[in-house]
């Protein structure tokens, strides 16, 4: 969910050594993060080398340093993306929610980052961070949560104030914490506590923002 402010740079460049600038080069740097998604499903971060992405994605080695150092970088660029994929899609979702509906809107945030969970390649691995590498992303869980209340703030015309932001941070340290035990107990998440989260979490903002 980035902005083009936050805890952190939003563009997925920032994890780049260079930015593609020819079309041609942006078409390999997708090919190789996706590439990467999908090796990430398959043998996790701790197997993903970047030799197998470069194989995978059908370029010479060389291709992936052009645009990574390691493959924390790589993987570091998937999380900004999947970012970036994830407020875009919240917010087409928050289209079909009437404006002032603070809970349709968590609702849009909340179903949203389930159905990417269980559909996006690699996403289950590495979301918006790299749980075994906090370093590449410390603040994920910050950022995230700045994105989600910026959409909230736009979709509900409310200030983006220190209210807001600190609901939506508990929030989504919350729902992270959670839905890592729903879908440690079910590959497509336990569906009694996925929706003990979700009764927590409407409760939760609700109350700190009904």
């Amino acid at each position: 969910m980035r902005d083009s402010s936050g805890p952190r740079d939003p563009n997925p460049a920032a994890a780049l050594r260079r930015s593609p600038v020819q079309r041609r080069s942006a078409e390999r740097l997708g090919r190789i993060l996706d590439a990467c998604a999908a090796l990430l499903d398959e043998v996790g971060y701790e197997g993903l080398t970047t030799r197998a992405v470069a194989v995978r994605a059908g370029v010479p080695i060389g291709s992936v340093y052009r645009f990574f150092d390691n493959k924390r970088a790589l993987a570091d660029a998937l999380a900004h993306r999947n970012l970036d994929a994830y407020a875009r899609r919240v917010a087409a979702r928050m289209t079909a929610v009437p404006r002032g509906d603070l809970r349709g809107a968590v609702e849009a945030a909340f179903d949203e980052y389930l159905l990417m969970k269980r559909t996006v390649p690699g996403f289950g691995r590495v979301d918006f961070g790299i749980p075994s590498a906090p370093e590449a992303m410390p603040d994920a869980n910050e950022t995230v949560a700045d994105r989600v209340a910026r959409l909230l703030a736009g979709h509900l015309g409310r200030p983006l104030d220190a209210r807001l932001r600190r609901a939506m941070l508990v929030s989504v340290e919350a729902v992270d914490a959670l839905l890592q035990l729903a879908f440690r107990a079910d590959p497509l998440g336990d569906p009694e506590l996925v929706a003990e989260t979700r009764t927590l979490l409407y409760a939760y903002v609700e109350r700190a923002l009904g």
